[in-house]
């Protein structure tokens, strides 16, 4: 299952069934779980976990030191859960101490290549990442999220559930959960109404988040009046709790 090219240090541990292609290089302080599939030319630095079942492909770069000159080589991780697919080229950088020391990637998640994922970034599950999609530090993606190609997200900026960004999106703040973002800057253009009804959204769920983007975005509210309107809807539909309860977490605002 490893090829006589790859070069592991002795101290990485590896399942039995781990399989490494060709001139793959895996360092020491790196954990990977059962079933996992490492391609020719990977290199991958700890400390870094990678859990089950991921297949990461040639010249991908996991786990190497953040693209920070604050860094000062101090002792941080990344950890990557179960299932994920992780493309050519994909770089995916540790923690830093100043943002609590790690990197998350959840499960089955899809990655393209080219993307970059740069320290400190939270990712949730089941996001896809297409090809060139990239985020600055300390960075979370919220599960389902989908980040078409070329886009790019600001450092401490937030991406809610379900979640479109268009094209080449430039996201400078957060993006509400069921929103749809484009252009340079990215701005909101309606709610994620096919992904929803990918996911099994009812058709009346689907209104009720349609209403709470009109009241939010196009009724003339000032925020805090929204976000009274929006509460009154949340006690009857959770998902429109969620959307008004990502909105008063938002540290950077969010897209308008």
């Amino acid at each position: 299952m490893i090829h006589p090219r790859a070069v592991i240090a002795p101290a990485a541990e590896l399942a039995h069934d781990v399989a490494v292609g060709p001139y793959a290089v895996i360092g020491p302080d790196v954990q990977i779980k059962a079933g996992t599939w490492i391609g020719p030319h990977v290199v991958i630095q700890g400390p870094t976990r990678i859990g089950v079942n991921n297949r990461i492909f040639q010249f991908a770069s996991i786990g190497e030191i953040p693209q920070d000159k604050k860094f000062q080589g101090e002792r941080t991780w990344l950890e990557i859960g179960a299932g994920n697919t992780i493309r050519e080229y994909v770089t995916i950088n540790r923690g830093t101490a100043a943002g609590g020391g790690i990197t998350r990637v959840g499960d089955d998640n899809w990655i393209m290549a080219y993307c970059h994922i740069a320290h400190d970034c939270q990712v949730g599950n089941a996001t896809v990442f297409a090809n060139n999609a990239s985020l600055a530090g300390h960075v979370e993606v919220h599960d389902n999220s989908i980040l078409s190609g070329f886009s790019l997200v600001h450092q401490f900026s937030r991406l809610g559930r379900h979640c479109f960004l268009a094209f080449g999106a430039h996201v400078d703040r957060d993006v509400p959960p069921y929103v749809m973002a484009a252009g340079q800057r990215a701005t909101p253009r309606g709610i994620n109404i096919k992904g929803l009804q990918r996911h099994g959204f009812t058709k009346e769920t689907v209104q009720a988040l349609k209403r709470a983007y009109k009241t939010l975005y196009s009724s003339g509210l000032r925020l805090d009046e929204a976000l009274g309107v929006l509460d009154e809807i949340g006690h009857e539909v959770p998902n429109v709790a969620a959307f008004s309860h990502f909105i008063r977490g938002s540290r950077r605002g969010i897209i308008r």
